[in-house]
């Protein structure tokens, strides 16, 4: 049964209910909260959510807001993962159970335990409903992915940003210094007028009321932010100074640790950035760079997951058998790479998505990986040679272009986002319980 029918089912059952007489009160076993396109939010999906939510600070020892803040906080989040899936399904993306069940295994693996049953358990031990876990992670993939294809792939860097970036570093104080931070952003929607921009200004001049009042960061944080790390109290852990938004780094400069800044003022809101710590960091010098060669196929509306795999599998059994790596990359990869034999000539540490990178290191020179899913699609990656270089000047250079990415990115995502909340028809529904 589809949720649009669900929900015209429960819209039907509380008409019935209310037009009802007294001696035949129907009992009503949920109602919708939210509408979110042809989609719902019930009050019991809200109530489990809200109750996992503060399960979760309590665990981290953070301060509870208010009932209706949190509910807030959590049917915000709900919304946007809803648009998101939504999004997903219209543009053909899908995380199937086989790749999720690996995610969990390698998320139970990193909390030491031996077993996903194990680490159910623990859930189990904690309240956590294990399936409604399974879906928040299947949803901060979808998210994930979603973020790498509709924002990071479209992010264009010049040669003359990075020379800009490099010039202006220079000129700065702290930047070879990493700052460990929090932070509480108030989204402001692309249209709003001036009344409402108003009203967003006067919620951020109230969180940062009752920071200076002494409240803890990580609760104003969860009660107030629209950030997506706000229910983890805001923190956006070390982050080099060089990577900041020029709005923040020109705060932080001034600020010893412990202080929080003024309410600050972007395109896409108002921030309040709290610094945690400082420290010096270490510019690597002498790294060890690979030069490796792929076949890309990607995923898309037309080219399903399995299809993809499919294709990749009978390459790579044409590799076992001698074909030519080169050749074979020239018929058949996506990637912008294929006309030089899949060539991706020397790469250093970070250059490529984990996942990719992860699966070169493990591999010898010579040596042929099994297929390899990323961001990008499905892939299979052939190492040539390895050495050590110093980098310093292509290292500068790399982490100029990856402090630019990452502004750009932020700033990107978090308008997505909102155009996408902006495009939707969400109604809510405030009948009283």
């Amino acid at each position: 049964m589809s949720r649009k029918i669900l929900a015209l089912i429960l819209i039907t059952f509380a008409a019935l209910a209310s037009a009802a007489g007294p001696q035949k009160q129907a009992v009503l076993i949920d109602r919708i909260k939210v509408v979110v396109n042809d989609d719902v939010i019930t009050h019991r999906e809200l109530d489990v959510r809200v109750a996992s939510v503060a399960k979760m600070l309590e665990r981290q020892k953070t301060m509870l807001p208010d009932r209706n803040v949190l509910e807030r906080q959590v049917l915000e989040r709900m919304i946007i993962e809803m648009l998101q899936a939504q999004f997903a399904r219209e543009s053909g993306l899908n995380i199937d159970d086989v790749l999720l069940d690996k995610t969990i295994l390698r998320i139970a693996q990193q909390n030491k335990f031996d077993s996903v049953a194990a680490f159910r358990a623990k859930l189990a031990e904690e309240g956590t409903d294990f399936k409604e876990f399974r879906e928040e992670i299947r949803n901060e993939m979808i998210s994930a992915r979603l973020r790498e294809r509709e924002v990071d792939n479209k992010l264009v860097i010049s040669e003359n940003e990075i020379d800009n970036y490099l010039s202006n570093q220079e000129r700065q104080e702290g930047k070879g210094e990493e700052l460990k931070l929090s932070h509480i952003m108030i989204v402001v929607p692309e249209q709003a007028n001036a009344e409402k921009i108003k009203t967003y200004r006067t919620r951020a001049d109230q969180a940062l009321a009752k920071l200076q009042g002494g409240a803890p960061f990580s609760q104003v944080a969860a009660g107030y932010s629209d950030a997506q790390d706000a229910l983890k109290g805001g923190e956006l852990g070390w982050r080099p100074a060089d990577r900041l938004p020029p709005l923040f780094a020109e705060s932080l400069q001034k600020m010893k640790p412990g202080e929080v800044s003024p309410v600050l003022r972007s395109p896409s809101g108002f921030h309040i950035v709290k610094l945690l710590d400082r420290r010096s960091k270490d510019t690597p010098v002498v790294v060890t760079q690979t030069h490796a060669r792929h076949i890309l196929i990607k995923t898309s509306e037309l080219v399903s997951e399995n299809e993809a795999k499919s294709r990749l599998l009978e390459i790579k059994q044409r590799l076992d058998k001698g074909a030519n790596f080169a050749e074979q990359a020239r018929l058949h990869s996506e990637d912008g790479s294929a006309p030089q034999g899949g060539d991706l000539n020397w790469l250093s540490p970070g250059e490529t998505v984990p996942e990719f990178e992860n699966a070169m290191d493990a591999l010898k020179v010579g040596q042929v990986s099994g297929l390899v899913q990323s961001g990008f699609g499905w892939h299979l990656i052939q190492v040539l040679e390895r050495r050590n270089t110093d980098v310093t000047v292509e290292q500068k250079r790399q982490r100029a272009r990856a402090a630019i990415r990452t502004v750009k990115s932020d700033e990107a995502h978090q308008d997505w986002l909102r155009q996408l909340r902006d495009r939707a028809f969400i109604e809510y529904h405030n009948e009283t319980k």
